[in-house]
């Protein structure tokens, strides 16, 4: 037996339970950070939306943290559902992802654009997560 075909019969069971990996990471990641910001509207987040001049500072920081828990909420309720609305569920909670983490990155963290600090943070795993649920769905 090749080391490739040793290593395909131990992985060969888990193969179901792979995209859950993934879905629960980010969903849980999501959903806390979310959390975190309540009770709403979060002080600190309004303070840093003020200081850039961000539009309704306190509306804004309320819906990122509703976002941040719908996201989180939407990726584990379209993974539950084997249909086209689990399907649809899913591709709308890793696009609302994509668009909180573009507005983080963009807002708090600008100045990691393509340098080291942003691809050591978890902020870059979330981004790439939150895209792949938006372009696969549940498939």
């Amino acid at each position: 037996m090749s080391f490739a075909s040793y290593t395909d019969a131990i992985a060969k069971p888990f193969m179901g339970i792979t995209p859950w990996i993934l879905r629960l990471s980010f969903a849980t990641s999501f959903v806390l950070h979310g959390l975190g910001k309540f009770p709403m509207p979060a002080d600190g987040l309004v303070r840093l939306f003020e200081s850039k001049s961000i539009f309704m500072p306190e509306l804004t920081a309320s819906l990122v943290a509703l976002g941040e828990v719908g996201a989180g909420a939407l990726i584990i309720i379209g993974g539950i559902f084997g249909t086209t609305l689990g399907h649809t569920l899913t591709r709308l909670g890793g696009g609302m992802g994509l668009v909180i983490m573009i507005g983080a990155l963009s807002i708090a963290h600008a100045d990691w654009f393509i340098t080291q600090k942003l691809f050591m943070s978890e902020q870059i795993f979330l981004l790439a997560l939150a895209l792949y649920f938006a372009i696969r769905g549940n498939n």
